[in-house]
């Protein structure tokens, strides 16, 4: 079974078809880059110009980088325009590409329900994290593999800041640092909020996550088992996809 997803994302929109029985794209993915400023039109012109790219014509999963209620109301928009705040995406989308039926979920919540059933989060119970590294920080919190939605640890307060400020990849190129630099900044986020949550697991995605090899082992003084995303950076893309097969 075939469905589509896209990931919008602070600095790229993303989509492809997804095999729903591999949990893995079925086609390679097209990639646009992200309108500045990311206003709800622009957003949706660079959805439709990827979906565009495959003459899809099935439901579609989108995913947004904040809080989504309902399965379309956007509440918060920390990496895109605050025009987003308050706007029906899935009505606006939906429009946008003529009608098909869209499904709108959190971005990282969709990621981590990608890992949770097709890769590194597999058969886990417990608590488990997923943290997504890119223009922000994302994250999915799971309990004995339920999602709590929205839960947007990336806001959470690091030396007086949000904490994507300082510890996201984003983060690591404004401010030139290197792994090493970078690792300990991620390393004091973790240990933030592995002192609020206890996860028996910590699952590092977005773009970053090929790269592991070069921070992970870095990362020292954390108690819960840390592996980068089976699904890397099309996680979200999948999660979106899965939602979109569930229609809510």
């Amino acid at each position: 079974m075939e469905i589509f997803g896209v990931d919008i994302g602070g600095s790229g929109i993303k989509g492809a078809p997804v095999d729903l029985d591999k949990g893995d794209l079925a086609q390679e993915r097209c990639k646009v880059l992200t309108p500045h400023p990311a206003t709800p039109d622009a957003v949706a012109d660079g959805v439709k110009q990827v979906v565009d790219h495959f003459g899809w014509t099935g439901p579609v999963g989108v995913t947004f980088p904040g809080v989504v209620t309902d399965g379309a109301t956007i509440r918060t928009a920390a990496n895109v325009d605050k025009g987003w705040i308050g706007t029906d995406a899935r009505v606006l989308l939906g429009d946008r590409l003529g009608g098909l039926p869209v499904t709108v979920v959190n971005d990282a919540d969709a990621a981590g329900v990608a890992e949770m059933h097709f890769g590194a989060g597999r058969h886990r119970k417990g608590t488990v994290i997923v943290l997504t590294f890119g223009t922000g920080i994302g994250s999915a919190l799971f309990v004995d593999g339920v999602l709590v939605p929205n839960t947007e640890l990336g806001h959470l307060e690091l030396k007086g800041h949000d904490a994507e400020k300082r510890a996201s990849s984003k983060a690591k190129e404004d401010h030139d640092l290197s792994w090493d630099e970078w690792a300990r900044r991620v390393q004091k986020y973790l240990a933030h909020v592995e002192m609020l949550f206890s996860p028996e697991l910590f699952v590092i995605g977005g773009g970053v996550s090929r790269k592991a090899h070069k921070f992970l082992p870095k990362i020292e003084g954390i108690r819960a088992e840390i592996v980068p995303a089976h699904l890397q950076n099309n996680a979200g893309i999948v999660g979106a996809a899965m939602r979109a097969a569930t229609g809510v």
